[in-house]
Formats: structure tokens, C-alpha cells, sequence
């Protein structure tokens, strides 16, 4: 009954494998148990479920940027909901030819990058490897660190109609998804809870254990606590999302190529504390933009002298510069004849037919078969491949004038149709053809090989998003099922090294700093002026009420210093509500934290994402809707990820420039908006002081020391002079001052003061000895309150300057210097 129900709810294509059913016969023995439980879901859960899965994405900020699509950096990871099942025996063969075919890989490389003997031979064309950009010559004739050019690989495999597996593609450079199936497998396993117990699913856990073992073990200096980093092109990149997330799992630094910097053969982070000498690269750049010196002159992605440095064995490069070599179809086709001579082995994995058309027979034989062929660049390419039976006359012609012009360039494969698995689509399930990538880490012992993977999944036949760098497409977890049946908790776990304690952020880059200091300046911004927009907004209302012009321009004037695009009447400020700074700052600020990843806890992130959802459904609302409710819960938000990082943050260098950044901030945003208020105005009577109070959320205070209406002494004492008021100028002051004096100690005090500290001591000296009398006497010579003003202007510029202090001596990398050896004593 259940298999009769579930092939009406799922039907395969014909003629075509598909993982799930057997023709004529139900679900494949390792999916049963599944697919029983999967029919007892109400189709109302299964869309609940699919929705939690799509929730968690979001919440997580799981992204993937793909060239061209109009989300751009924020286009969400497209994971299906159902796993893709294979059982224990079957998958014990991939890992033997996953095994056997990275061993063989790394044996090529080592080979055309040294002595060339297949070359030679006659194994392998010699213009195969010179057409090909991925064969960096200032590699030739290096012996990388633990002596193989190959420490992580990814297969991309296909299953044709005869259910047999073969590899489509190699992928040597830097394999990308194994984070993306990390994350999958949590997100699955939250959506399926209960299948994913019931089935005894293989862990993943223990793969990126190996990993981190791999990477320590390959340090030049074999410390004990190896400085391993992850260097990545920055947050543009398609898959920025998963090197924070490996940097944060594997516990390692998320750097960019300005983070470092080579002296004498060595590579160095710049960090706060000096430059600390790096071990372990694991790169996510292409090799090509590694070294502006020796490879890519245009390139600012990478660190001049990082070639030379691994060439001297000071630092491990994971995966080997010049690894993408191998990063493409043109090899596939020799890799039999190729096993055989170095490994006197036959391949246990065929790969597709892959004719490669610098061979003259093999280009006649593309040219003539195009119809059932698919055409594809023969090295590492973001561009599309071309079905040729889908081509148009105009499209066949000029693909045949490209392979003849340049032949070397192009591959031709036989790809048939490939297997599919069922896919959640609106609602039903329909058959989508996959592509399944297997990853696999080089660790003492041999390769290890994740007992999981990624899916890609599309409904064409040659899967054109099965490379993850071309978009498109969607994406499943793989569940391997174990023979054993064991406690989870109870599964074998690498004993780590004895830790050396220690309480110290010694890993803090200058970039990092700069950033977290504008992450706390952009929030307090963002605060400011959603409190000022709110508060605004309400008095607004009221002054239209009660047709109080005169306190409605001096709301005006006391928004100005904001640049929040004022209207020329009070009745337009509502349509003009959200066309200020809100956006553009939380647009920055949500920039900022994207570059901070892998610095913010999970739950700090998704305080950020739900302030973008807060943002949107602000800018959506209609002009005479609820925009103060909706201002409101914009505030909550941004309070809640402030009280995230207060309370979620070690006290040391990072959270000492985030808090700075805030404190600066609100101490600028505090001294405008008095001044706007203070400013033209003809009276105390014209200055908004119940503004004022209400932006900076002390009316409760002011009303329990005050049992009368607001006076101008008494509001700029609370918001200027009062250190025990969080919202005042004083405090903000006292908390920037302690922490001036404790970063400076962090490049080592040497008893003067820095400019930072001189600029504090000056700045709390006039705060604290303010005559707040005078301030707030009416000058009739000047027609205004000219001594505020006159103070508040000389206050904004130092503030200014501690800006720019503070960036000048810890945000600009050129400072930093080899430390020298202290001089010997001449004998």
C-alpha cells in the first residue's frame, strides 16, 4: 500500500536511474524505511518543514553568491529537504576509488612538476600542459611541505543509466562544498530529526577532525600549537559563507592577502600585538592571485613573496600553489593509461568518455559527433558548457569555428543521461538529474574521505550547475547509512595535544580591528537615528495636530546634522521617514559584519538578519501606516545585537574596538544633536528639549531629579556633564578614556602617552569642568547661546580627531615591523 501511494506521489523519468525507486518494484532496499516514514507526514507538515528548513538558512545567513544573479551577495543557499540515501557496501567502493584516484593526482602533479616523465613517455601530451593557464612554471621543480602537492580533493560523480558511477570532474585547486555539507547535514537533521536517528546516518564530524589534525601536522616548525590560517579573496567571493564557516569550525584565522605580509622568507600576520610568523595556509584563493610578485602582476588578492616562502619550506600551503593544474576535463581522458604506469593499477572509477581536442583524431571525432556530445572548456573555466544537440544552426557554426580556431582549449564528452533523486518542488516531488561531490583530506595515515557530500541537483540532463562557482541548480545532503549500529556519543574521537593555557587574542589582524570598529560605529549610528526618527516622528504628529509650526522646525533643525533629506512642510516628513541615513548605515553595517563572519556568534548574526527582515518591512511600509511601531522594532533589534556583543564577548582586544567604536559614535551623535537644537533658535522656549530627552531615552531620569517642565541647564547637565547617565556625553567619555589606556598597552606601554590618550585627557578635562550655568545663559550680544555652541563645536572636531587617531595607529598595516633582536654586547 505504502509503495503503491508513494510511486503515485513520486514518479521517476523513464529509462533513466533514479536513487529512490527501482523500476516495477518500490523504493530500493535503504530507502524504505524512509520512504515509510515520509508517508506518514501529512503533506501540511512536510510544507512546515519545508519551511523551517528555508527559515534556518536565513537565520544563518547561509549564502552563495552567483555571478551575475540580481541577489548578489545575499542570494540564499538552495538546499532541498530530503537527503539523498546510500548504503554502507556501495559507498565503501567510492571511498576505494576516491582513494586511488587522489593518490594518483598528487602523483601527476609531483611528476610534470619535476622530472616530466609522462611527458616523456608519451602519457601525456606535452602541449596539454603548456596551453594550460592552471600550469604555473615559477612552481616548476619545487618539492612542496610534506612532499605532496595534493592535501584536500573533491570528486564530482554522476551515475549513468547502466547505475554505474563515474567521475565528471576533478577538482584540485581548492575543492569547495565541504562546508556547505556540514551545514546542510545541520540543517537536515533539524528538519528530519527522527529519520535522521531511525537510520543510523554516518557523522561528518570526525572528517574535519582529520582535517585540522592534517593541517597542524604539516607545519615547517612542528609546534605543537601550529598558527594555521584560511586565506580567502575576501567577502565577494561565491563562496565567502563557507570559508568563515570552516574558519570558525576548524577554529583557525579567516585572513585576506592584506593580512599578511612576507620578511625574509617567512609569511607574518599583521597583528595588533606584531607580526606572528604563519605555519599553515589553507588557501581558498586561486593560485594565479597568490603572488603579485611571481605569478599574477594585476592581483591584490595575494602576498607579494608567498611563492618564495613555500618554496623555503617556511610555510604549508593546503592545497599546493599551482594545484589547479589538474582542476579540469583535459586529463580525464589519460588518466587510465596514466594509473597504470604510476601505479600499475586500473582505475577503480572510470570517468566519463573525454575527448580532448588538441589530439587531431579527437577533434575530428568532437566536430563530427557534436549532437550527442557536450562541449566543454578543457581547463578551469567559469563558463557554461554547450549541449550540442540543443545548439542552433548559428550556435553549431560558430562552436565549430571556436574548436578550430583553438582546439586545446575545448573538450568533448559522452555524459548520457545522468541518475536523478527527488526533489521537493512547490509542494510535490519531482525527478531532478544529480551530480554527486565527494570530498576526501590527505592525513598520515592516507586519504580520509567524508562519509557524506554534496549533492547538486538540476533539471537538465547535463546538470550545468554540477560546478558550484556557475550557479544555478540546488543542493541535497548525502546520508551514508552505518553497518554498526552505535551510540553516536560513544564514536571515536582524535585525542587533542595538551593545551598550553593561555588568555590571550593573539590573532587579532589590523583589517579585523578596523572592521569591528565600524561594526560598533554603525550600529550606534543606526540606533541614533532610528531613535531620532521615531521620537521625530511622533512630535511631528503632534505638532500637525496642533498646528505648532514653531516646534516643528525646530525639530527640523535639530535633524539636520543626521542628513536625513528633510521635506520643505511637516506634512511630508512621514513620506520622507525612511529616505535619511537609516538605510545606507544599516546597508554598511550589514557589509561590515559580512566581513566579520567568522569574529560573530551565530546568535549575533542572526540578530543581524533579522535587522535586515526589520529594515525591509520599514521600507515596505505604506506612509500612513505604523512606521513608529515599525521604527520601534527596529530599535529592539538593534538593541538586541548591542546586548549580544556585550554580553556574548571576551573583554579583550576585539571587544575593547567594537566597544570603542560605539562609545565614539553616540559621544558624536550626542554632541549634533544638541547642537542642531541649540542652534538658530530665538529663546530657550524654541529649543526641544522634550526631544532631546526622548532620543537619548533619559526623560525617566530627568523626571525623578526634576519635579517640573524641562530647563535647559538641567538637560545639557544629564546629556553633556552626568557620567552616571549611559546616554551622556560624560560617560561615553569615561568608558573611551579606560579604553584608549588599555589599548595602548597592547604594542607595549613605554610610559608616554599616545595622541588617543592625550586627546581623552583633554576631552574628559572639559566635560568634567564645564560650567553648565553658563552654558545655558542667553547671550544677547550674539542673539544665541554661543558659549554651547562655541563647545560643542570645539568638542566635535577632537572627537573627529580621536577618530582619525585611532585608525592612524592601529588600522594602517604599513606601521607594522619585524621585531629586531635586541643588540649583542660587543666583547
Amino acid at each position: 500500500m505504502i509503495q503503491r501511494r508513494f510511486e503515485e506521489f513520486y514518479q521517476p523519468r523513464p529509462g533513466i536511474h533514479d536513487e529512490m525507486l527501482e523500476p516495477g518494484a518500490g523504493p530500493r532496499p535503504h530507502w524504505r524505511e524512509f520512504t515509510d516514514g515520509l508517508m506518514q507526514l501529512p503533506p501540511e507538515e512536510l510544507r512546515r518543514r519545508w519551511e523551517l528548513g528555508q527559515r534556518l538558512l536565513r537565520e544563518n545567513g547561509v549564502t552563495y553568491d552567483v555571478h551575475g544573479d540580481p541577489d548578489g551577495l545575499d542570494r540564499l543557499w538552495r538546499l532541498d529537504p530530503l537527503p539523498v540515501i546510500l548504503p554502507a557496501g556501495e559507498w565503501a567502493a567510492i571511498v576505494g576509488a576516491v582513494r586511488q584516484r587522489a593518490t594518483l593526482l598528487d602523483s601527476i602533479l609531483a611528476d610534470l612538476y619535476g622530472r616530466r616523465g609522462l611527458i616523456a613517455k608519451g602519457l601525456v601530451p606535452a602541449a596539454l600542459l603548456h596551453a594550460n593557464p592552471g600550469f604555473l612554471r615559477p612552481c616548476a621543480g619545487w618539492v612542496p611541505s610534506g612532499r605532496h602537492w595534493l592535501h584536500h580533493y573533491a570528486a564530482d560523480l554522476a551515475r549513468g543509466p547502466d547505475g554505474q558511477w563515474r567521475v565528471v570532474g576533478d577538482r584540485t585547486e581548492s575543492p569547495a562544498g565541504a562546508g556547505y555539507a556540514l551545514e546542510n547535514r545541520s540543517i537536515v537533521s533539524r528538519v528530519l530529526p527522527e529519520f535522521h536517528r531511525a537510520l543510523h546516518v554516518e557523522r561528518l564530524g570526525p572528517f574535519f577532525d582529520a582535517l585540522r589534525r592534517s593541517l597542524q601536522a604539516l607545519s615547517p616548525r612542528r609546534r605543537d600549537d601550529p598558527r594555521v590560517v584560511l586565506l580567502t579573496p575576501g567577502p565577494y567571493n561565491e563562496t565567502y559563507f563557507e570559508h568563515a564557516f570552516l574558519a570558525r569550525h576548524l577554529g583557525v584565522t579567516l585572513v585576506q592577502g592584506e593580512d599578511l605580509t612576507v620578511r625574509d622568507d617567512k609569511v607574518y600576520l599583521k597583528a595588533l600585538t606584531g607580526l606572528q610568523q604563519v605555519d599553515v595556509i589553507l588557501r581558498r584563493t586561486g593560485g594565479g592571485w597568490c603572488d603579485p610578485l611571481e605569478l599574477r602582476g594585476d592581483s591584490t588578492l595575494g602576498v607579494a613573496g608567498l611563492l618564495q616562502s613555500a618554496r623555503a619550506g617556511n610555510v604549508a600551503m593546503v592545497n599546493a600553489i599551482g594545484s589547479g593544474l589538474l582542476d579540469g576535463a583535459a586529463m580525464m581522458g589519460f588518466l587510465p593509461s596514466i594509473a597504470r604506469e604510476l601505479l600499475a593499477e586500473e582505475l577503480l572509477m572510470p570517468s566519463v568518455r573525454t575527448l580532448w581536442c588538441g589530439e587531431p583524431s579527437a577533434c575530428r571525432e568532437v566536430l563530427a559527433n557534436l549532437d550527442r556530445l557536450v562541449l566543454r572548456p578543457a581547463f578551469a573555466s567559469r563558463s557554461k558548457p554547450k549541449i550540442g544537440a540543443t545548439l542552433s544552426a548559428a550556435e553549431r557554426e560558430a562552436l565549430t569555428e571556436a574548436i578550430t580556431a583553438r582546439p586545446w582549449e575545448w573538450v568533448g564528452q559522452e555524459m548520457g543521461g545522468n541518475a536523478t533523486v527527488p526533489v521537493w518542488v512547490e509542494g510535490r516531488l519531482e525527478p531532478q538529474h544529480a551530480v554527486l561531490r565527494v570530498f576526501a583530506v590527505a592525513t598520515e595515515r592516507g586519504w580520509e574521505v567524508m562519509p557524506g557530500g554534496l549533492v547538486r541537483v538540476s533539471p537538465e540532463a547535463d546538470l550545468l550547475a554540477a560546478r558550484l562557482q556557475s550557479g544555478g541548480g540546488g543542493n541535497k545532503d548525502v546520508w551514508i547509512l552505518s553497518d554498526e549500529r552505535r551510540d553516536p556519543a560513544a564514536a571515536e574521537r582524535g585525542r587533542a595535544p595538551v593545551v598550553k593555557l593561555t588568555r590571550d587574542n593573539r590573532d587579532l589582524p589590523s583589517r579585523v580591528a578596523d572592521n569591528m570598529f565600524w561594526l560598533g560605529r554603525y550600529l550606534e549610528r543606526c540606533e541614533a537615528i532610528t531613535r531620532l526618527l521615531r521620537t521625530s516622528l511622533r512630535h511631528a504628529e503632534d505638532s500637525l495636530h496642533q498646528t505648532d509650526s514653531g516646534h516643528g522646525e525646530a525639530l527640523l533643525r535639530a535633524m539636520k546634522p543626521f542628513g536625513l533629506g528633510l521635506p520643505d512642510t511637516l506634512a511630508e516628513l512621514p513620506k520622507r521617514i525612511a529616505e535619511g541615513g537609516l538605510f545606507t548605515s544599516v546597508e554598511r553595517l550589514l557589509l561590515v559584519g559580512t566581513h566579520l563572519r567568522d569574529r560573530l556568534s551565530i546568535d549575533t548574526w542572526r540578530a543581524l538578519q533579522r535587522l535586515r527582515e526589520e529594515v525591509a518591512l520599514l521600507e515596505s511600509e505604506p506612509a500612513d501606516g505604523d512606521l513608529i511601531g515599525r521604527l520601534g522594532a527596529v530599535v529592539l533589534t538593534i538593541e538586541a545585537v548591542s546586548g549580544l556583543a556585550m554580553e556574548n564577548m571576551t573583554r579583550g582586544p576585539q571587544w575593547l574596538f567594537l566597544d570603542s567604536g560605539r562609545r565614539l559614535e553616540r559621544a558624536i551623535a550626542i554632541v549634533d544633536t544638541v547642537s542642531g537644537a541649540v542652534a538658530g533658535v530665538e529663546g530657550e522656549d524654541d529649543v526641544p528639549l522634550d526631544l532631546l530627552l526622548e532620543i537619548w531615552d533619559s526623560v525617566m531620569t530627568y523626571r525623578s531629579r526634576y519635579l517640573a517642565s524641562p530647563r535647559l541647564a538641567g538637560v545639557l547637565d544629564l546629556l553633556l556633564c552626568d557620567e552616571s547617565n549611559p546616554r551622556s556625553l560624560g560617560f561615553q567619555l569615561a568608558v573611551l578614556s579606560r579604553h584608549v589606556d588599555s589599548l595602548a598597552t597592547l604594542g607595549g606601554a613605554s610610559g608616554f602617552f599616545q595622541p588617543e590618550q592625550r586627546l581623552m585627557t583633554i576631552l574628559c578635562g572639559t566635560i568634567r569642568t564645564t560650567e553648565v550655568l553658563v552654558l545655558s545663559k542667553w547671550d544677547e550680544d550674539a542673539a544665541g547661546y554661543d558659549d554651547a555652541e562655541r563647545l560643542l563645536d570645539f568638542l566635535r572636531s577632537r572627537l573627529w580627531q580621536l577618530s582619525e587617531e585611532i585608525s592612524r595607529t592601529y588600522f594602517t598595516h604599513a606601521q607594522w615591523r619585524l621585531p629586531t633582536p635586541p643588540m649583542e654586547a660587543l666583547p
